[in-house]
């Protein structure tokens, strides 16, 4: 029996789990979700996880999801104390092979393999994925995740992409005014499409109608602490709340633009995902004209975006199921 090995590294949680390879289909054996702080060192969290392996399954190749850039096989995470590499964890967790890779870009390797339950269709009237062609992923959470996936010989090769950090272009007079407030509030030279098109952003968005709509003068989200304000505008905008619902409007019309561009910039005939921690609560939203308008309105290239498959990640474990994806590669 193969057993793969496969781990989401995030700064609070950390998920491990073991899949079996059965048939050509990866079948999730066990996972465990540990306190990441809990933890001063990372192979001795999974030599902990493997203990209860029997010696006949231990797994030979692992792949792990993790919240940081890697490079060279090493990895600094953003917000713990450990430092990973590929040799050492190998070595200290009697591993034949062992990948590290970002925790955003390890999704292009599970998109190939998503099963109907993890993925749900935003739009019909598309062309059929073409298999040999780029795919790309974006999603919206506390920042905005971009990734590509490039195929090779050896299948799709996950490209980390900074692409969120490009300058923010309006599209409307109120886009132009929302981005020169936010670059006089927040102090910025520059604004880039991450402050507008992320979870964060679109508290940012509730703020600048509280303080220039004359309808946010003792708006009940004006008490709202920044942290919580994208969560409260997107339950205030489905509860029907008028200014709430313009925020939510603003932000659905420029991350559809945002993902409309990315299919051009990557022409991923392949297919293009929406997936990020908003892709499963906000799926209506997603599906609505709001956000598939500006998504295909992209002029003389409109017919190009059209023919591109659009789908939301909703799998909230689709990081470690690709992570499995990744390892299953390594064998071979």
């Amino acid at each position: 029996m193969t057993t793969l090995l496969a781990g989401d590294i995030g700064g609070t949680k950390t998920l491990l789990a073991t899949y079996r390879l059965e048939a050509g289909q990866l079948l999730q054996q066990r996972a465990e979700r540990f306190v990441s702080a809990d933890w001063a060192d990372f192979a001795a969290l999974v030599n902990h996880y493997l203990e209860a392996e029997p010696a006949s399954a231990r797994p030979s190749h692992a792949c792990f999801a993790v919240a940081g850039p890697v490079r060279a096989g090493r990895v600094q995470l953003t917000n713990l104390p450990w430092l990973l590499e590929v040799e050492a964890l190998a070595a200290e967790c009697q591993l034949e092979q062992v990948e590290l890779v970002n925790d955003f870009a390890v999704l292009i390797y599970g998109l190939p393999h998503l099963q109907s339950h993890q993925q749900v269709l935003l739009r019909t009237g598309a062309g059929t994925p073409d298999p040999p062609a780029p795919v790309a992923i974006l999603g919206a959470g506390t920042g905005l995740g971009v990734a590509i996936g490039v195929p090779t010989h050896q299948g799709l090769q996950a490209m980390a992409s900074e692409a969120s950090h490009a300058e923010f272009a309006p599209r409307s007079e109120a886009e132009w005014q929302l981005k020169c407030w936010l670059k006089s509030d927040l102090g910025l030279a520059r604004l880039s499409i991450e402050r507008v098109v992320s979870g964060t952003g679109l508290g940012d968005v509730m703020r600048w109608l509280l303080a220039t709509d004359p309808a946010g003068a003792g708006h009940p989200l004006a008490a709202v602490d920044s942290n919580d304000q994208p969560a409260a505008t997107a339950e205030a905008a489905k509860a029907g709340d008028p200014l709430a619902r313009r925020a939510m409007d603003l932000w659905l019309g420029a991350y559809g633009s945002t993902a409309g561009d990315l299919a051009l910039q990557t022409l991923c005939s392949g297919g293009l995902w929406v997936g990020g921690g908003t892709a499963g609560k906000l799926l209506q939203e997603l599906q609505s004209p709001t956000f598939l308008e500006p998504l295909l309105a992209k002029g003389r290239l409109s017919p190009a975006v059209e023919q591109v498959p659009v789908m939301a990640l909703t799998d909230p474990e689709a990081g470690v199921f690709s992570a499995a994806c990744r390892a299953r590669s390594l064998m071979g």
